[in-house]
């Protein structure tokens, strides 16, 4: 749930500490993930070194606070760990959520664990948050990369019809394009009105 409304990456989720968590504002600052490294798993900055704030929506609230509840005074303390208290990783995830049962059983065997970030920007997108928000929210480096994230089912499509309809329907009984009036005043210069 958290990786899907955050749009985030699963190590992103596993690098979550206390600290990283504004209440206040309900926010996320992403400026870490869990990898594998030498000896073990490692934490490292995000993937393109992009730390980045990311809103945390009311769906996930109860969620972060019965976490940061649990995490006590302690910053550094994860907000998110395995069954065993240890760090979170794709497999620990699979194996934790029974996720190859899970989605066998509803028919989406080709769902990946990293899907719930495409969904999460896509969600966004589909609610109307620009583009260039949504680049920094996903921390990539161009509007080319968050747009491979973005997939648009049929009922997005028909309600943009929609939406470019009502648009071009109000002040349908106005000219087209502006007016261009005289400003008050001597000197007589122009100014656009709508």
């Amino acid at each position: 749930m958290y990786a899907a409304c955050s749009a985030s990456r699963i190590g992103e989720v596993s690098g979550v500490r206390a600290k990283d968590i504004d209440r206040d504002a309900w926010t996320w600052e992403a400026c870490r993930q869990t990898t594998p490294g030498p000896g073990g798993l490692i934490d490292k900055g995000t993937k393109g070194k992009r730390r980045r704030t990311v809103p945390l929506i009311p769906e996930v609230r109860d969620l972060v606070a019965h976490r940061l509840d649990a995490a006590g005074n302690d910053p550094m303390a994860r907000l998110f760990t395995g069954p065993r208290g240890g760090r979170i990783t794709t497999a620990v995830l699979r194996d934790a959520t029974h996720w190859d049962e899970v989605v066998s059983k509803l028919g989406y065997e080709h769902l990946r664990r990293h899907d719930l970030r495409h969904t999460g920007l896509t969600w966004m997108a589909d609610a109307g948050v620009p583009l260039h928000v949504l680049r920094k929210i996903a921390g990539h480096g161009s509007l080319t990369t968050t747009q491979r994230y973005l997939h648009p089912d049929k009922r997005s499509i028909e309600l943009a019809g929609a939406a470019l309809s009502a648009h071009l329907a109000v002040g349908r009984d106005v000219p087209p394009g502006p007016k261009v009036v005289p400003k008050d005043g001597s000197k007589r210069h122009l100014r656009l009105v709508q």
